[in-house]
């Protein structure tokens, strides 16, 4: 039993920081249309500035730092690049397959940078654990749980309180309808683009973080595992995302964690259940579990 609930624990952990991913790819979305798969380099680019500057302003200093940094270079690949490409639905396919080449361009420069060392990000957490009871938690997972669950709870009000959330709820309906009330879909979209990179570059921290060993070159492609999390919940809903963000870490951590007993589905199930759940969930309900059905006219 204290098994179950130290995996149960852990991927809460896990769903809390695929949560702040998701929200990105959602954001996007409903701002854009487009699919983000520029989410990878862009984590992996906050985890990086984080790395290499928490010596000289500190943790929170230079964790701050990559956020902006982050945000300001995820708002100038869409308003330099994506948006040159259009704002029509078929010009929202080009920029999806825009965002894997600005994708491979920043992983190659900082998986050149990074090389084959370990980061630390001088998270203030380390690699202490504390008892709960039954349970033996490490600290950089309640504070994963504890800042994720604040953050996303500041996305939510944003989206439901503040005029960019109603022009983002707007655009999300009807884009033309949207332009012709005087929303400006260039500002929507990019302010869409500055969170979601602000928010991946928060997520490196608690990816790289004990037990995780650190910062690599590799960890930009964790935030893959968040793409099945956004569309489990229908992409364009942000309570979808939170759900099916959820619903993958409990499914990883639970599978991870009793792997010697699921050794017929192969060794590193793991790594592929989150892939497995969203084809499951897909086919019982195509539009996700948030998902809503359109309406064609003819």
């Amino acid at each position: 039993m204290t098994g179950l609930l130290d995996h149960v624990l852990g991927g809460l952990a896990l769903g809390a920081v695929y949560a702040l991913v998701a929200l990105g790819f959602v954001v996007i979305f409903k701002a854009s249309g487009v699919l983000s798969f520029a989410h990878g380099s862009l984590l992996l680019l906050g985890g990086y500035l984080t790395a290499v500057l928490h010596d000289d302003l500190g943790f929170a200093g230079a964790l701050a730092l990559a956020v902006l940094v982050t945000a300001a270079v995820a708002g100038a690949v869409d308003r330099l690049l994506l948006q040159r490409i259009g704002q029509d639905p078929r010009a929202a396919h080009v920029a999806t397959i825009a965002t894997i080449g600005v994708d491979i361009v920043l992983l190659t420069d900082l998986a050149r940078r990074i090389g084959g060392d370990l980061l630390s990000l001088g998270d203030p957490w380390g690699d202490s654990v504390r008892e709960l009871g039954p349970v033996t938690v490490a600290d950089s997972r309640l504070a994963a749980i504890v800042v994720s669950a604040v953050v996303i709870g500041a996305v939510f009000a944003l989206f439901r309180y503040t005029s960019w959330g109603l022009s983002l709820r707007a655009a999300a309906e009807d884009v033309e309808a949207a332009s012709l009330m005087g929303v400006r879909l260039t500002r929507v979209r990019m302010i869409a683009w500055c969170l979601a990179g602000g928010l991946a570059a928060l997520a490196a921290v608690f990816l790289a973080a004990f037990p995780a060993p650190g910062l690599e070159r590799t960890t930009g492609q964790i935030a893959l595992k968040a793409f099945p999390a956004a569309v489990l919940g229908g992409m364009a809903s942000p309570a979808g995302a939170l759900a099916g963000s959820l619903l993958i870490g409990l499914t990883e951590a639970l599978v991870a964690g009793y792997q010697s007993d699921l050794h017929v589905l192969g060794e590193g199930f793991a790594d592929v259940a989150p892939y497995a759940v969203m084809v499951l969930v897909l086919l019982v309900r195509p539009t996700g579990l948030f998902g809503a059905k359109g309406a064609v006219r003819v």
